[in-house]
């Protein structure tokens, strides 16, 4: 399956150089690239891309932004990749906050780069237990159901999210667990739905933030 991916970035250096580099991926498809976060709005609401990589700072409308109205879409299927120069915790709370599936420096590797999107593609968790646990000291209790809701959880889902937080994707989940990766699906699924959760990666914040997880 080829994924198609939209690049929104004001730098043109930068696109042009994300562009040569999924251009060399059979899976990967580049179907458009644009300058502003405006244009990404409207863009991708018009492509309906499955992944865009957006970053944090542009003109019109920054990164943050666009992604808040790009989930907010009621038939968004995009998943949000935010890029910046600047590993900021503010950044990140914000941009989890919006909606993104992850949050990437411009620093990565490109090997590393193209690997994030398709993790972002198939739903996996892209936070690095080291941001984890910043996140998890700072993030506001308000972001989170107040009540126990991981109490609605059978044992095996309980296993499953516990898994997730240590970052791990669903074939790994699958092993641990001597299970099939379709039945790991189908209880991420049901962790998020019963939990209130927007995906993965508020999952994994999810576990730390409710201390059902170690934390050193």
């Amino acid at each position: 399956m080829v994924l198609s991916v939209l690049l929104a970035d004001d730098h043109a250096m930068f696109r042009s150089g994300m562009r040569a580099i999924l251009d060399t991926q059979a899976d990967l498809d580049c179907v458009a690239e644009v300058g502003d976060g405006a244009a990404a709005v409207r863009e991708i609401a018009r492509l309906r891309p499955d992944v865009a990589v957006v970053d944090i700072r542009m003109p019109r409308l920054d990164g943050l932004a666009a992604t808040e109205e790009i989930m907010a879409a009621t038939d968004n299927r995009t998943k949000v990749l935010v890029l910046t120069t600047f590993d900021l915790d503010e950044y990140v709370y914000r941009a989890l906050r919006a909606g993104a599936s992850g949050f990437l420096l411009k620093s990565l590797p490109p090997e590393e780069m193209i690997s994030a999107i398709r993790i972002a593609a198939r739903g996996d968790a892209l936070i690095d237990p080291s941001v984890t646990r910043r996140l998890v000291s700072r993030f506001t209790a308000t972001l989170w159901p107040s009540a126990s809701e991981h109490d609605k959880l059978t044992s095996r889902e309980r296993e499953v999210l516990l898994l997730l937080a240590d970052a791990l994707s669903n074939a790994e989940i699958a092993a641990e667990l001597n299970i099939g990766e379709e039945t790991v699906k189908t209880h991420v699924s049901r962790v998020l739905a019963k939990l209130g959760l927007r995906d993965r990666v508020h999952a994994v914040v999810y576990a730390h933030r409710h201390g059902l997880v170690h934390q050193p």
